[in-house]
């Protein structure tokens, strides 16, 4: 268990996401600016973006596409994101002006095929409502070969068509990410960064087929399988 990626299912203010046994984990908190980010206008969130970002090397490089260099013209380009899987259609859309490093990561990995051909791996129904996706291996412990800052964490929630980040601690972020198919109570430790606008049902449905509790009641691998065929990004 300690050396897998998942979010963590526990009870209150314990409650937390974390991708256990990255190389990269660390403490619990929100990025360096971060709270003030939220609170400015998007010129001021993307202004600290472009010099916090902090993408940089990290372990594991699976699939490695390389490390992306953040652009701030390129990062201000919304974008709708759909994850093509045999369940059906999910699609999201980015928070560019809020969360500018997050979306510009994962538009950098969708355009270079990173998540094509992989699957969720993790689907919790107790305590926490989230499908976990974005690991390679389909293990819980893989990553794209680079770090990455928090941001959009003052007051951040997680309702239902919430799409965020799973870490390992701050400033931790990969490629693993999870929907948030129900109202669900957490810290405000996970970068949210995208809002489902289609899809829904989708989730839904893989939720009502529930898990195997590989992980403890109501917390593993879903039934239902939700294999990725390809992500594709265009514009708003």
């Amino acid at each position: 268990m300690a050396h897998r990626k998942w979010l963590m299912l526990a009870t209150a203010a314990a409650m937390v996401l974390s991708l256990a046994g990255a190389a990269q984990a660390s403490g619990i908190g929100p990025a360096s600016g971060s709270a003030a980010g939220s609170a400015a206008g998007p010129v001021t969130v993307r202004a600290q973006a472009a010099a916090g970002c902090g993408f940089t090397p990290a372990v594991p490089a699976d699939r490695f596409k390389g490390v992306p260099v953040f652009n701030a013209a390129q990062a201000a380009r919304p974008y709708t994101a759909k994850l093509h899987t045999d369940q059906g259609v999910i699609t999201f859309q980015a928070l560019t002006a809020k969360a500018p490093c997050t979306t510009f990561s994962f538009r950098f990995l969708a355009e270079h095929q990173y998540y094509n051909q992989t699957h969720c791996h993790r689907l919790t129904t107790q305590g926490i409502y989230v499908l976990q996706c974005g690991d390679p291996t389909g293990t819980g412990s893989g990553g794209p070969g680079y770090s990455f800052n928090d941001e959009n964490l003052a007051g951040a929630t997680y309702p239902a068509g919430t799409v965020a980040m799973a870490n390992a601690g701050p400033d931790t972020n990969g490629s693993q990410f999870f929907f948030v198919w129900k109202d669900t109570t957490l810290p405000p430790d996970y970068t949210p960064f995208g809002r489902v606008t289609s899809g829904m049902a989708v989730l839904e449905k893989i939720a009502a087929a529930g898990d195997d509790d590989q992980n403890g009641p109501g917390d593993g691998f879903p039934t239902l399988p939700v294999d990725i065929s390809r992500v594709t990004v265009g514009p708003n």
